[in-house]
């Protein structure tokens, strides 16, 4: 045999040696695997899991891609709704070598069992205990094959957002499914801001008459919107209830989590009188999208059988079989075995019958612990895999409105799209799917038909029904009580304040009964921050008065729109000035007075040399044209001037030079009028600058933020600051800060206006520095105050607050004080850009006046430059020849600008005639001597 050939042999037998050792590598499979189920037999969520894990098992037996060889086998045990008989079932299941556990449905069950599991090494895939706290390390081997109530008590917080409400009333059964859900709840309300105002917990099978007692107890608290966390067993019984004490009717808000969409699912055929109980109710249902496996399911599970039901907790039951059945395919795939063994821990000491020994941990629980936890398929509830530890993805619900004799989805809530009407899109990864461009995005949830048959979405809250009045905090002020006042009225108060806040509350379409209580100790005025705090510790429901809506006080408390206006201003003494001799001189600085002299004479001299060729008027001899200078200059200050301008550049300059004597005319009269009618500050604080500037003492009222404002905001040092009674201001703005008074005080507008009205020695100075407002203070999240609102702007509109506000405040004796302080000396820096224009105007007509001139005198000087012996048209008798030519031009030059235009035009004409009559008499010289010069011409 060649040697090719024994290599290929010997590789052949080695191959057949290796198969043929194989099946003795890997354990054989087991014949038949068990697992175990537990849930209540004749409940709701019950009866549709039985059918659906039996279901189960026969199409994971029929798959002959799954477990092959191995057929799986269910053992269901009854844990009739009660956590000690579910433990002795599940102690029983264990005892028959289980490898796995289906359920149970109920969280407190699941919470006892969990430790069963943890001890025996034994998966618990539940179905349908949602409690949150089954999440945690503590229950290793618990499975949730559904998604837990964090995820729909999330989904009803949006759904209270999208209302705009701001409290609800949860009522839960109080066992360890309601309280984690209500748990949960609140956590997903205080991220929206808002909150469960008032907890309802009734007992597991608690009966009509508690149910109506704790409605009643609910029903006297400020909100209407319920909602309802209970077994779909006995949950109807709740609106049962509700609908016994007029609890179903308009303006309620009845919000039930999934169980209710389960037990709606089950009624078959549907019960009409069940059906009218929840008229009007919005419910959540587990979204499971729609695909063959699901409508084959529906089909064979409901399919001919008018009383068969089948809810969305069936559906997840039955993927809960072939979770357990892959893992246990893997498991088996990987070389698993299947055994279990004693744990020395579990004995029947002193001759117990519990059979404790009789239980057996299953030694590869961990091992098929990790394969459920890589599921990852697509059952009847869509896609199934794990993220995050072990949260099933996508969690998805139909929001779904109750109507008639079934329900009517009106959107979807997941954690992608949160609420929309569109169905969500789930991908196969767990990750959120790219954001739709769709229309139907933009709305979140289609109308619903709330309980009373109403479309309008009910407000949500109404005044509580507790026999409890609103306690409302009153400022005890001593001084102005027209703003709130203690009095022997029913109230105890009455003022300003008080008025428009009794009107606002009339307005509401609800009674609100109050009950004023004073602040303070009636001897001084109280701190206002600290009544807003004491409103904010739920001592005070609300405050009343004169309140000023501030940013540390809008941390704490909410306000209503305000009534007042508001701000600081800056009051100041003033005291009236008798004018002088010399009062004429005030309104214009020095510098203002020289530099407007100094123009009157430029634009004089300057009107004179562009008027000096063309006008006879600023012709003479030099003194008469000195007088004119000097006379044209000042009586264009009344616009007085006899002297016309005819040249172009000189009525343009004239033009420029009378807007800006207009201006400085007007502005002379105003400040002059001013300075001799206004009163003048005689502090010297002009405002808000100057105040900050010096280091006089300033006032403020007592209890008011304008000291913490100053201080923190403006940097005043505490040591300026005095604490005054309105009642002191008069007298310690008139001592002033030499005798112990005060330079000026910063107060609230509407204090300083009635302060004002019957002190007219005062004023205020400067701009208003702030801009608030008073308002209304009530506790955080309050719907009352967004009622009042709406009724302050009521009241506003139809103007009820104007007539309030002049029944309590007159505006007093003193006139108006607005626009009369203050009157300051005009200088240079407001008018220094009409003495700009004017000066650039100026220059660039002499510009162009000396540029046509010496254009005019080179034509001149040319034309006569080479002429006879005459010199020119400036006859001159004598001429040095010693005399500079340089001179003789400068003064050539001075005494042509001297010329009159006419004049000057004439000596170029003249020049340039007997210029061209001597280049003719040369060329007739040169042609011959028959031509001789005229007669006229020859020498004397």
């Amino acid at each position: 045999m060649a040697p090719a050939a024994r290599s290929r042999m010997a590789l052949l037998l080695r191959v057949l040696c290796l198969c043929a050792a194989l099946p003795v590598a890997l354990p054989a499979r087991p014949a038949s695997v068990t697992i175990g189920a537990l849930f209540t037999f004749d409940s709701v969520i019950g009866g549709s899991a039985r059918a659906a894990i039996q279901l189960a098992v026969d199409d994971v037996n029929r798959d002959a891609a799954v477990l092959r060889g191995t057929n799986l086998t269910v053992l269901m045990q009854d844990t009739k709704c009660s956590g000690f008989v579910g433990t002795i079932q599940a102690l029983e299941l264990m005892e028959k070598k289980v490898v796995a556990v289906v359920g149970p449905q109920s969280s407190g069950i699941a919470h006892v069992v969990s430790h069963v599991v943890n001890e025996l090494r034994v998966p618990l895939l539940s179905f349908a205990a949602t409690d949150p706290a089954l999440a945690s390390a503590q229950y290793p081997f618990f499975v949730r094959a559904a998604h837990d109530d964090s995820f729909q008590m999330a989904a009803v917080a949006d759904v209270v957002a999208h209302y705009g409400w701001r409290e609800v009333t949860a009522v839960y059964v109080d066992d360890d499914f309601g309280r984690g859900a209500v748990d949960a709840l609140g956590d997903a309300l205080e991220a929206s801001r808002a909150r469960i105002s008032h907890k309802a917990p009734f007992p597991p099978g608690a009966d009509r008459a508690a149910l109506g007692d704790l409605l009643v107890r609910a029903n006297m608290m400020e909100s209407r919107v319920f909602v309802v966390h209970a077994s779909p067993d006995s949950g109807l019984d709740i609106f049962a209830a509700a609908q016994s004490l007029n609890m179903m009717s308009d303006g309620y808000v009845w919000i039930a989590t999934d169980w209710l969409a389960a037990a709606v699912d089950s009624l078959r055929p549907a019960n009409a009188k069940k059906m009218s109980l929840i008229q009007g109710v919005l419910t959540l249902r587990q979204y499971t999208p729609n695909s063959d496996a699901k409508r084959s399911l529906v089909s064979r599970l409901t399919g001919g059988n008018a009383t068969a039901s089948l809810n969305a907790y069936g559906l997840f039951a039955y993927d809960a079989v072939w979770m357990a059945a892959r893992a246990i395919d893997r498991f088996l795939d990987d070389g698993g075995n299947i055994s279990f063994s004693a744990d020395p821990r579990l004995q029947d000491a002193n001759g117990s019958s519990l059979r404790l020994s009789t239980l057996r941990v299953f030694d590869q629980g961990d091992q098929l612990l990790q394969k459920v936890m890589l599921a990852n398929f697509t059952g009847v509830t869509g896609r199934v895999r794990f993220a995050d530890g072990r949260v099933l993805i996508n969690p998805a619900y139909e929001v779904l409105n109750v109507g008639g004799t079934g329900v009517r989805r009106v959107g979807y809530w997941s954690n992608y799209t949160r609420l929309s009407v569109a169905a969500p899109r789930l991908p196969d990864d767990g990750r959120a799917p790219p954001p739709s461009n769709g229309s139907q995005q933009q709305q979140q949830l289609y109308s619903v038909i709330w309980p009373g048959e109403t479309t309008a979405p009910p407000r949500g809250w109404v005044f509580p029904n507790n026999g409890k009045p609103l306690r409302i905090g009153v400022p005890y002020r001593t001084t102005y009580k027209q703003f709130v006042s203690k009095d022997s009225s029913p109230d105890g108060v009455s003022g300003y304040c008080v008025d428009v806040f009794k009107a606002a509350v009339a307005l509401l379409p609800y009674p609100v009964p109050v009950s004023f209580i004073l602040f303070g100790d009636g001897v001084k005025n109280p701190s206002y921050s600290e009544l807003v705090q004491k409103v904010a510790d739920n001592y005070f429901d609300a405050a009343v008065g004169d309140i000023s809506i501030v940013t540390n006080r809008t941390r704490i408390v909410d306000f209503t729109q305000p009534y007042v206006e508001s701000g600081l201003v800056i009051v100041s003494p003033v005291k009236a000035k008798s004018s002088n001799e010399w009062a004429f001189l005030k309104p214009f600085t020095p510098e203002m007075w020289a530099v407007t002299g100094v123009f009157f004479l430029f634009v004089g001299a300057v009107v004179w040399i562009l008027e000096h060729r063309f006008n006879p008027d600023f012709r003479g001899s030099p003194k008469k044209q000195l007088v004119t200078i000097f006379w044209f200059s000042f009586s264009t200050m009344f616009f007085a001037h006899r002297e016309n301008t005819v040249s172009t550049l000189g009525r343009f300059v004239l033009i420029i030079w009378l807007f800006v004597v207009l201006i400085i005319n007007s502005s002379y009269t105003a400040s002059l009028t001013s300075i001799l009618t206004v009163q003048q500050l005689s502090t010297g604080i002009q405002g808000l600058d100057s105040l900050l500037s010096s280091d006089l003492p300033i006032g403020f009222q007592v209890g008011s933020f304008a000291k913490s404002y100053m201080m923190q905001e403006l940097g005043v040092p505490e040591s300026r600051l005095r604490e005054l009674a309105i009642d002191d201001y008069a007298a310690s703005l008139q001592r002033g800060p030499s005798n112990g008074g005060v330079a000026a005080i910063v107060d609230e507008l509407p204090y300083v206006e009635l302060f004002l009205s019957t002190n007219c020695q005062f004023r205020t100075v400067g701009q208003e520095f702030t801009k608030s407002g008073w308002g209304f203070a009530f506790q955080r999240d309050s719907p009352l105050a967004v009622d009042l609102s709406t009724a302050i702007l009521t009241l506003s509109e139809n103007g009820d607050l104007q007539r309030i506000h002049d029944k309590w405040l007159n505006p007093g004796t003193c006139a108006s004080q607005s626009g009369d302080i203050g009157a300051e000396r005009l200088n240079l820096s407001s008018f220094w850009g009409l003495f700009l224009i004017c000066g650039v105007a100026c220059f660039i007509a002499l510009l162009i006046y000396f540029a046509r001139i010496l254009c005019q005198f080179s034509e001149y000087h040319r034309e006569g430059g080479s002429g006879g012996d005459d010199g020119g048209a400036f006859p001159e008798p004598v001429r040095s020849v010693r005399r500079p030519a340089k001179l003789k031009s400068i003064r050539e030059l001075m005494t042509f600008v001297d010329m009159k235009e006419k004049e000057a035009k004439l000596a170029i004409r003249s020049k340039s005639g007997e210029r061209r009559l001597d280049r003719s008499i040369g060329s007739s010289a040169s042609e011959g001597p028959s031509l001789s010069r005229p007669s006229s011409m020859s020498p004397v």
